[in-house]
């Protein structure tokens, strides 16, 4: 006999349904396979914004980010420009040197000239992944750097200004503070601590007198650049001392960039490459609205699609800053052993038991919002709603530095 009363169905784990979004990637050097690719193929193609949220300074995630340059190149709409976490000067610094044939030769003799005068791209991985798409997608893509300068910049700045013409007063404020950034950055070399770099140690007092020169008969290239020198200055000074709003100053500068590059090129097709914090949709873990949001918004004005992926690994190798002009230090890690919550745990924890061990997991975010997202914790629920699709590598290892100089 029937039973009188239906059988209640339990609804699926959050375990159960990451499973199911889950899908194995295979990344190779000549392109993705396994079940994920189409996945990704699909959601890039559909994108005129492909957003890469970053775990920095590794060699596996340059590599995937080649094979997303090639999907992209292949497509319709092809590749403009990638927007890399740099200064707009670094940028241009690249961009001369990115097709050259010693581009890696050119690029380290540059950083050792002027030591920490970008991030990332001195890295050894991430300069070959922007040269590598730079051949595909042709020769009017570009590299748009949209971060403030790094902290090493003030030398090279000081050059540009010059090669800019300036009058006979701008210029001889630009002559001295060269010099002392000259006698910084060796001391800065010396002790490692970019705290002794010209950026931390130049006064107010200098940097108004300077300006007040430069106002007068600096032109305006050498004006942007002193004010690009001052706005990066602003933004390090409040992070060291814990004060203001450091993060958000920054995010509105990235903003006002791409803002710029958006009305320079209106149908660009863009690739961004940034930490991961920066490209959440919504408010990130810092509390910010940062670029990837505006990303999205952008888009959603515009009528077109943007894809937000956030790509990190499980364990293996990370490098962290050693000091200036250094090698990076490497330690490993593994999320399975760290003692902290981690969305990559759960990630890991649903890899199936047959998945080639090399293989990468892609999660469909998407998949999950329409799951009770109050019942999760907080981290799933930015992940869920600030990222389309997460991947996540078995095992990254550490990039190197280029131009480095021997630790004394």
């Amino acid at each position: 006999m029937a039973s009188a009363h239906a059988q209640t169905v339990a609804p699926p784990t959050f375990a159960e349904r990451l499973a199911q979004a889950g899908s194995s990637l295979t990344v190779r050097p000549e392109g993705f396979a396994g079940p994920a690719a189409a996945i990704l193929s699909d959601a890039i193609d559909a994108s005129r914004y492909v957003l890469i949220g970053e775990s920095h300074f590794s060699r596996e995630i340059p590599a995937f980010t080649t094979n997303v340059c090639r999907l992209m190149a292949a497509e319709t709409g092809g590749l403009t420009a990638m927007a890399v976490e740099i200064g707009p000067e670094a940028a241009v610094a690249v961009n001369e040197r990115l097709r050259a044939t010693d581009r890696e030769q050119q690029i380290s003799d540059f950083v050792r000239a002027h030591p920490d005068v970008m991030a990332f791209l001195n890295s050894r991985d991430e300069g070959q992944t922007a040269a590598d798409c730079a051949a595909v997608a042709g020769t009017a893509f570009e590299l748009w750097g949209l971060d403030q300068e790094f902290f090493g910049a003030s030398g090279y700045l000081f050059e540009q200004m010059l090669a800019a013409g300036p009058g006979p007063l701008a210029r001889a404020q630009i002559e001295a503070l060269a010099e002392q950034e000259r006698t910084a950055t060796q001391a800065a070399l010396a002790s490692g601590s970019p705290f002794d770099l010209f950026l931390f140690k130049v006064t107010d007092a200098a940097l108004d007198q300077a300006g007040t020169a430069i106002d007068q008969d600096g032109g305006d290239r050498a004006k942007a650049l002193f004010a690009a020198l001052r706005e990066t200055r602003a933004i390090y000074q409040a992070s060291q001392a814990r004060r203001g709003d450091p993060n958000g100053r920054r995010a509105r500068l990235m903003k006002r960039t791409l803002a710029a590059r958006f009305a320079e090129t209106p149908q660009a097709r863009v690739l961004m490459k940034f930490g991961a914090y920066h490209l959440y949709k919504g408010f990130n873990p810092l509390g910010q609205r940062d670029v990837g949001n505006f990303v999205a918004e952008h888009a959603d004005g515009e009528g077109v699609s943007s894809l937000n992926l956030i790509v990190v690994g499980a364990r293996g190798t990370q490098a962290g800053y050693s000091g200036v002009g250094r090698q990076k230090t490497v330690h490993d890690f593994d999320v399975m052993t760290d003692e902290e919550a981690d969305w990559r745990k759960d990630v890991t924890l649903a890899r199936p038991m047959d998945m080639p061990q090399g293989d990468w997991l892609l999660v469909d975010l998407r998949r999950l919002r329409d799951a009770d997202l109050e019942a999760l914790t907080p981290e799933w629920r930015e992940i869920i709603r600030g990222y389309d699709l997460a991947v996540v590598a078995p095992e990254l290892s550490a990039s190197t530095l280029l131009g480095v100089h021997d630790a004394p």
